[in-house]
Parts: structure tokens; C-alpha cells; sequence
């Protein structure tokens, strides 16, 4: 009789066991786990199984890689290979984990990321660097998401529907149950509410929180710009019934708490389409032959209390943001329009840094403090600049501005004060330029909209000296207010607006380019580097290249930012700098009118960390409506090409990279790229050190700066992306017109 033959077991081998194990370990490296919790994680239960997953453990224990700490559990042998960064990770799911305290980067592939999604703080494990490669490693724990909330264009099907997004880098789409979905329709672009991501799911599962509306539609993609930086565009009710119910009139008894300077000569000079008007100046002649000059400032904090609605919605708020078709104001209408609006033959709460100046405008005296004032007339910068620039034609004043029952009658006065005023701050301008200050006036570029937020035309916003007549008055109560609390002898925790000198680096790529236009720059120390970017910012005006020279120019410096920490301000070049002057549209000023007055009342040094605190948050705040201004603008200028699809557009060429050149209309400043496939005469390649695409047969070379022609090939309103056809260099294409 045969020997029956023993029935081998059908052992199925877990692939790469070991590396998923210490990933379990990694992700949970506080937490000790047994051989069973291991099986569980992996999603097995069989005898085979377990017994691969005890010997590994085993092995690795001998290795040294893990620690029994006690019998059967397991934990990673502690390592200093744990760091704290944020993630930067791009739309196909890679990137890298910035550590401030490491020289390197630190790689992480596609399959570390563990979850993690663009701009979270997360800690991350680095692995052993190979013999002169780069730092790699894996997200082992999500320590804070950046964001919970994505605004995307949703899909929906029978059962479930998933939302793309664009401008966050994600390289995923999020699942929407079909109980989530609300009342999105197919196509919507929506705000959709990360709610969890499962451990075994490639994609994180999310609720639609509000449908903004259909793609390309004006109202939607305003919307949806202020949805993806997380900023409101409406008051919740009860913050705006709070704010109504301020009693905001004007009363004797809070008149004799302050200096009455409502007999004094003030106005407002603002845009001509300005809504709120939160500084005014005053001017008088006195008896020595000196000027009183008076920044009065709208006393927002009188009726923004600490603790209660309207001041939580604020500060979370921190700014107004001001988008290319509306402004979105940080204090509701009733305050921001009426009681806080130096609004032209009303009487108005201010808080106010006056000063005497002689006619040299040296600062003789100064005062700071609560006052009540009474703006006589408003100007528009463009009014204003025409006194400045015919200074012996007489100022009409329009017949609705009453000066009836002041101590002065003679209408000039008003003309004369603006010339005089325009003479001073040129002085002030100039000494501080002499100090080192950097002269950034870059051209804005703005819309004409029609009644339907059409873009008619472009036109450019540039300053003249009505602009800088108020500009140096506001910087010199901003300076010195902060001086005045800076230089006191016990140290007083105050807000700054602080701003470090520029990256070595960045000033270096800076000289670097602007070389190839001819213009050097001396950075042997800081008095110098300032005076000659101060040359090459007036060199490059009314030139081809200003804007992106100017453009250059700012991104070389550092960020200006909030802090009770006061390093002084690089581009101003002050030692003592603050934000007093905007109290309606900045929150950092209003906690400067509070710790100032705090201050004068003799009252202890407030709490730093606290200050500290909201210092960071005015100073997020402050970035994110900066970005959507810059997306609502890039949004509008799409929408303008759009209606300008057949026509051909001088520009210069204002970026070379390997995907593509990236060219300036000079017109309109709007800016696209010119994709190098789409460049059909030769094939070209990217070269660095030209800062240049160059064709291999041809040669033909485009250069950072070359003036070109293109035309529209495509503008997605969506991604507000415009991709241009290169027609040629002028000097080709110009005799052929």
C-alpha cells in the first residue's frame, strides 16, 4: 500500500513585510503593538500570517531596529530621526518636509506621504542618508491640516459624487456620500468639508458645505476665491444687529473727555471711489510761525470692545480685503460707512497724533491722544493734484461744503494748506530717502467695470504727489507712535510692523538678472544696497522691463509682518514702526489704539504672549487677502483677454522656464505663458544660466526681457490661466504690421 503524501499547506508570503511593519512603528512610534494588532492593521488573521509577522518582529528585534518593552509589544527603537516641518507637496503626490532646523529639505515619495496634503505640519521620519544623496523620509504623524475646507468643481453620479480641486497642489479628489451632497448639481463649483480619511482609502471623505455656483459665472468665481483662502463675504446676523444697536451719536459728555479740534482746518484726501474715509489731516498756522499738523484717525476702538461680538468678528476677520470688484470689509457697514467714516461737515470720535513742525518739518512738539474733530471738505487725490501742480489758480470749493461758523472765512486757506503740506512731506520724503529708505511705487493695474462687473478697459494707478503728500504724514504718525512707546524706559509690549533686510540669496539673483539690462547694484553694506536699488527702481521707470524689474525687486525682500518683537523696518528704514493710520480696515491698528491709550493712562505692560499671538494671525490674515486680491485681479485680467482673443499684443518676456516662457502684455500688464510645445519652428530647450529658451537647429533665442508679440491660444476663466501663441520678437514682426 502507498505511502500517502503529506498535503503541504498553501503558505502565501506577505510582500515587503518588513518595511510595512516599521511603517506601522513609525506612524504610532509612541505606542507599543503586538504581532495580533499588527495582523489587524494588515488586514490578515490566518495562522500563516501571524507567524511571518511574530518572526519579522523577531528579526528586527535582534537587528536592534525595535524593542520588546514588555513580553509580545513592540515599539520603534527610539530615534533622533523625528522632525517637526510643514509639507510641500505638489499636485502629482510628492515633495518635500521643510524643517527650520535642517540646511536639507527632507524628499518624500508619493507612498510616505501617509495622508498628509499641502502646507500641514507634520512630523516626519528620516531615513539614513545614502553616501552623498539627498535627505528622504516619511511622514510618520499629521501634527495640524492647513486646511479643512477646499472649493472645487463636484461630479456627481447615482451614488456618490467626488470633488476636484485646483490651487491647493492636492493630488487627490475628495468622496462625497450622496447624503452629502445637499443641492449641488453636476458641474457646481462648491466649498466641500474634509470629514475623515479612512486608513485603507486613497481618497479622504468630505460634505459639500455650500454650493457657490456654475464655473465662469462672475459672482461664483469671486465667491469661490474668497471660499479657497477661507475669508468671509458676509457679516453672521448677529455681529451686524450687535453693531446697529451702537448708539454712535456724538455727546458732550464724551466731548469733554477729549481735545476739541473741530475749530481746526481738516480734510480727508482719498480715492475718488472711496466708501470710508478712516484718516483726516488738520492744519494750522500758530502764533510762532510753526505749522500743528493733525492725523486724526476714526476712533474705531471706542466702539469696538474688547470681549464682545463685533471685536471676535474682527479679529478673525484682521483685515478688509479688497477684491478687483467689491471691498469686503472687517467692520460692518454702520461702522465702517457711517460712525468710523470721516465723512466731509460731520463731527467724529478720532484718535489723533498732532504735531508742531517748523518750516523745515523738524518735529518740535508732539501729542498723541483721544479727540473729537469736524472734517470741513474731501478731496480726491486727483482734486488735491491738481492745487499741487497749478498752486496760483485758486481752489473753488463746491457750494455743498459749508466753512460757516469756523474762526477762519477765506476759502484759499484750504489750497494754501495743501501746498504747504505738499511742501513738508517732500522734505520728509527726502530726508527719508537719505536714511536709506527703498522707493517702491509700483504701477497697480486697475479695471473699468461696467454695471454688470464687465471689464471695459485697463488703466494703471500710479503715485503722484497727492498720494505721497499723505502717504509721508501717515508714515510720520505710524513711526512716531511707535517711537513713543518704543523708546520709553521700562520695555512696554507693543504691536510693530516689522520688516528684515533682504535674503542674501534673493539680492544676489536680483543682480544677477537685471545685469543683462545693463544696471548694477553695490550690496557691499546696507546703506549701499538701499541707494542703489533706489537707482535701479527710478533707472527702469517708463522702460520695458520696469514691472517686471519692480516685481523682481519686492519678491528680494522679506515679508513685512506683525510682532511685539521690534527689529525696525528695512524698507522704510525706520528703527520704530507701527500701524496707527487704518483702524477700519486693519485690526493690528486697532490694538495699537488700545495698548496706545492704555499707555497714556499710565497702566502696566500688557501681556506679550497674548499680543504675540494675534501678531501671527493679523499677520496670516493679512497674507491670504493679499492672495485673493492677487487672484481677483488675475481672475478680471483673463476675463478682459477673453474679448481679445483676435488681436496681437506687444510684451516682454517676464519668466523663462523649462515647461515655458511667460510673457507681459505692456499694455494692460496681463501675463500668460507661452508653453514651449506649442513654439512649432524648432525644437527648444531651457537654459538656465540665459535665462532662455534656445531653438537646437535654428538658435533662435527668447530671453528674459526680449519685447515680443503673441496673441491669445486659451484663457480658463476657472483656473485664471492665460496660455499665448508667440508671433515673434518685435524687431521681426514689426515691419511686417
Amino acid at each position: 500500500m502507498a505511502k500517502r503524501k503529506k498535503r503541504r499547506r498553501n503558505r502565501q508570503r506577505i510582500e515587503n513585510l518588513t518595511e510595512t511593519i516599521l511603517k506601522i512603528l513609525r506612524q504610532n512610534h509612541n505606542r507599543p503593538f503586538n504581532y495580533k494588532q499588527i495582523a489587524a492593521k494588515l488586514g490578515v488573521d490566518d495562522p500563516s500570517s501571524r507567524n511571518q509577522i511574530v518572526k519579522t518582529l523577531k528579526k528586527l528585534q535582534q537587528k536592534g531596529t525595535v524593542q520588546e518593552i514588555e513580553r509580545g509589544n513592540y515599539i520603534l527603537t527610539p530615534s533622533v530621526n523625528y522632525y517637526t516641518g510643514v509639507a510641500d507637496v505638489n499636485s502629482k503626490g510628492d515633495g518635500y518636509v521643510i524643517v527650520d532646523e535642517l540646511d536639507d529639505d527632507i524628499y518624500i515619495k508619493h507612498q510616505n506621504l501617509n495622508k498628509a496634503l499641502n502646507g500641514d505640519v507634520v512630523e516626519v521620519y528620516v531615513f539614513k542618508r545614502r553616501k552623498g544623496g539627498r535627505l528622504e523620509g516619511e511622514v510618520s504623524k499629521i501634527l495640524q491640516r492647513k486646511r479643512s475646507e477646499f472649493v472645487g468643481t463636484i461630479q456627481v453620479s447615482e451614488k456618490f459624487a467626488f470633488v476636484e480641486t485646483t490651487g491647493y497642489n492636492m493630488y487627490t479628489d475628495i468622496f462625497i456620500p450622496k447624503s452629502k451632497i445637499g443641492k449641488a448639481e453636476n458641474g457646481d463649483k462648491v466649498l466641500v468639508k474634509i470629514d475623515g480619511w479612512e486608513e485603507h482609502s486613497e481618497s479622504p471623505v468630505g460634505s459639500v458645505k455650500k454650493v457657490l455656483g456654475k464655473p465662469g459665472e462672475h459672482h461664483t468665481e469671486i465667491h469661490a476665491i474668497l471660499a479657497q483662502y477661507g475669508l468671509p463675504y458676509e457679516f453672521p446676523s448677529e455681529v451686524e444687529n450687535y453693531a446697529n444697536s451702537l448708539d454712535t451719536s456724538i455727546k458732550d459728555s464724551e466731548i469733554k473727555k477729549r481735545r476739541d479740534m473741530r475749530q481746526i482746518l481738516t480734510f480727508t484726501i482719498d480715492p475718488k471711489d472711496a466708501k470710508d474715509f478712516d484718516d483726516a489731516l488738520s492744519f494750522e498756522v500758530l502764533e510762532n510761525g510753526n505749522y500743528e499738523i493733525g492725523i486724526h484717525i476714526a476712533d474705531v476702538s471706542h466702539y469696538v470692545k474688547p470681549g464682545t461680538i463685533l471685536d471676535e468678528e474682527a479679529y478673525e476677520r484682521a483685515t478688509s480685503v479688497y477684491l478687483v470688484d467689491r471691498v469686503v470689509p472687517m467692520l460692518p457697514e454702520i461702522l465702517s460707512n457711517n460712525a468710523c467714516s470721516l465723512r466731509p461737515n460731520e463731527e467724529k470720535y478720532t484718535f489723533s497724533a498732532v504735531f508742531e513742525m517748523n518750516d523745515k518739518a523738524d518735529v518740535i512738539n508732539k501729542w498723541f491722544g483721544r479727540t473729537v474733530t469736524y472734517s470741513d471738505a474731501r478731496f480726491a487725490y486727483e482734486e488735491a493734484q491738481h492745487i499741487i501742480e497749478n498752486p496760483k489758480t485758486p481752489y473753488i470749493i463746491p457750494e455743498d461744503i459749508s466753512l460757516t461758523g469756523k474762526k477762519y472765512e477765506v476759502k484759499e486757506d484750504i489750497s494754501k494748506a495743501i501746498l504747504e503740506m505738499d511742501r513738508l512731506a517732500k522734505i520728509l520724503r527726502k530726508k527719508r530717502m537719505h536714511q536709506g529708505a527703498i522707493s517702491f511705487d509700483k504701477v497697480e493695474v486697475k479695471f473699468r467695470l461696467d454695471e454688470n462687473n464687465e471689464p471695459e478697459g485697463v488703466y494703471f494707478k500710479e503715485s503722484k504727489d497727492s498720494n505721497k503728500l499723505i502717504e509721508e504724514f501717515m508714515l510720520l504718525a505710524n513711526r512716531s507712535v511707535a517711537e513713543f512707546i518704543g523708546k520709553q524706559k521700562e520695555k512696554k509690549t507693543f504691536v510693530y510692523r516689522v520688516h528684515d533686510e533682504p535674503d542674501d540669496e534673493k539680492i544676489a539673483q536680483l543682480e544677477n538678472i537685471v545685469k543683462r539690462f545693463g544696471y548694477k547694484l553695490n550690496t557691499r553694506d546696507r546703506q549701499s544696497t538701499a541707494a542703489s536699488l533706489n537707482k535701479l527702481l527710478t533707472d527702469v521707470q517708463g522702460k520695458k522691463e520696469q514691472n517686471m524689474v519692480d516685481t523682481l525687486a519686492i519678491r528680494s525682500m522679506s515679508k513685512a509682518v506683525y510682532t511685539t518683537n521690534n527689529i525696525g523696518h528695512y524698507g522704510l528704514a525706520f528703527d520704530y514702526y507701527t500701524h496707527f493710520t487704518s483702524p477700519i480696515r486693519r485690526y493690528p491698528d486697532v490694538m495699537v489704539h488700545r495698548l496706545l491709550q492704555h499707555y497714556l493712562d499710565n497702566k502696566p505692560s500688557a501681556k506679550e504672549e497674548l499680543y504675540e499671538e494675534k501678531c501671527g494671525h493679523s499677520s496670516d490674515m493679512e497674507y491670504l487677502a493679499a492672495s485673493a486680491e492677487r487672484d481677483s485681479i488675475k481672475y478680471m485680467q483673463v476675463k478682459y483677454m477673453m474679448d481679445h482673443q483676435d488681436q496681437d499684443f506687444l510684451g516682454v518676456i517676464s519668466g523663462v522656464t523649462e515647461w515655458g516662457v511667460y510673457v507681459e502684455i505692456i499694455s494692460n500688464k496681463c501675463e500668460g505663458m507661452v508653453r514651449l510645445q506649442d513654439l512649432k519652428d524648432d525644437h527648444y530647450r531651457y537654459d538656465r544660466d540665459e535665462f532662455a529658451v534656445i531653438g537646437d537647429r535654428t538658435k533662435n533665442t527668447y530671453r528674459l526681457g526680449d519685447e515680443v508679440y503673441v496673441k491669445v491660444k486659451n484663457a480658463d476663466l476657472v483656473k485664471k490661466h492665460l496660455d499665448f501663441l508667440m508671433l515673434g520678437h518685435r524687431k521681426d514682426f514689426e515691419p511686417k504690421l
